[in-house]
């Protein structure tokens, strides 16, 4: 029996050829292919090794099945079977894999656009209402954020995309603020604000470029309260403003006047409110 006895009459030996080229070079393609996706996912930020050595894979066997089936193609095979197989698998894959997915592009986004960075504290909607915290790792599935008590957050990239984010840290300083209620004693207003703004400005942290104001909120013969305005680094807020308390506090006990201290961050505060 001879090999022409194996070859339907229909075949040629060019289309032999034909296939057989078409599965070398879809093989030779799927190569430089995987190469080329591995070293795109280790250019991009945030992208680990696993993850591109999976999406370089995933692309050179879709290289190699897409030559295969041409192949068959050119070999007079039916392939709509496989056709029919093929979209099955990818619509199975689409639903499995979306939600991975759309937190890797979105991750792509987020590490290309920028709106945080590593450090930079944010604001996000969690299950439990908003969530703050310092963003210590942006990868291809969460941004991790460390909150001030302690607990790691992973929010998918996805839901940060879409949801609003308050970034704490774009601008480099935050603005706080405590207002003062005070028995005025005979005292002038204006005398009484300079002195709490010079208190301000001598706590620990206050920024001196942004200068502290005093906004009077209500005024009687006998008592005046106000609300002191001063500016912090990002990530201080807390501290800063027990300072503050603590700076106003003094000067209350050491003047003629009585009164409360109640501190107000720009942020909810993470601890209840300071009183003096």
């Amino acid at each position: 029996m001879e090999l022409s006895d194996w070859i339907p009459e229909s075949l040629t030996w060019w289309d032999i050829g034909l296939a057989a080229a078409a599965v070398i070079v879809g093989w030779v393609l799927s190569r430089f292919a995987k190469r080329g996706v591995r070293a795109l996912a280790h250019r991009t930020p945030g992208i680990t090794d696993p993850v591109a050595t999976l999406a370089g894979r995933l692309t050179q066997y879709t290289i190699v099945l897409l030559g295969v089936g041409v192949a068959l193609a050119f070999l007079g095979a039916n392939i709509q079977p496989l056709i029919a197989i093929v979209v099955v698998v990818a619509v199975v894959l689409a639903l499995v894999l979306r939600g991975i997915a759309d937190n890797f592009a979105a991750g792509v986004l987020l590490q290309t656009r920028k709106p945080i960075v590593v450090g930079d504290e944010i604001q996000v909607d969690g299950p439990d209402g908003p969530v703050t915290g310092t963003v210590i790792e942006l990868n291809g599935r969460a941004v991790v954020l460390a909150t001030a008590d302690g607990r790691l957050v992973h929010v998918p990239n996805g839901t940060v995309l879409r949801e609003p984010i308050i970034n704490d840290s774009t601008h480099g300083a935050r603005r706080s603020e405590v207002e003062v209620r005070v028995r005025r004693s005979g005292v002038a207003v204006d005398m009484i604000l300079e002195q709490l703004l010079d208190a301000v400005g001598s706590a620990d942290g206050v920024h001196q470029r942004e200068h502290p104001r005093a906004l009077v909120t209500t005024l009687s013969a006998d008592r005046v309260s106000a609300r002191l305005q001063f500016w912090h680094h990002p990530l201080h807020g807390v501290t800063v403003t027990d300072a503050v308390v603590r700076a106003v506090g003094s000067l209350i006990d050491a003047s003629a006047w009585t009164g409360t201290v109640t501190s107000e961050p720009a942020s909810p505060p993470l601890t209840p409110p300071d009183e003096v």
